[in-house]
């Protein structure tokens, strides 16, 4: 069953700024996950974020594209099967988690 997907206008501006090559593997990993966004505890895709460096990420859950060096952090609605991608940035710093946490605040997420 495919979960329904929205993005944060702040995240789809983050998927617009990348290379198009960059955009098709998140696009790609994206449906993949589609598929099964639960937490991998789960038995699904989705690896849960916690408390990170200080930021209460709880209930936000992250793709990780190792290869292309990109985070994808996103909330499950599980009420209505919808997924909804709150960030997408370089996993070379905390930066992500950072954006994250405010953008989950600020969309009350």
């Amino acid at each position: 069953m495919n979960w329904a997907l929205k993005f944060l206008p702040e995240a789809q501006k983050d998927l617009e700024k990348l290379a198009r090559n960059q955009q098709i593997l998140v696009a790609k990993a994206i449906e993949k996950v589609r598929q099964n966004p639960v937490s991998v505890n789960e038995g699904g895709y989705g690896k849960p974020l916690g408390n990170k460096g200080g930021r209460n990420l709880t209930g936000l859950l992250k793709i990780k594209l190792r290869d292309a060096g990109l985070r994808v952090v996103y909330k499950l609605i599980q009420t209505d099967t919808e997924m909804i991608i709150v960030v997408i940035g370089a996993r070379a710093d905390e930066e992500v988690y950072d954006t994250a946490a405010k953008r989950a605040k600020k969309h009350e997420l």
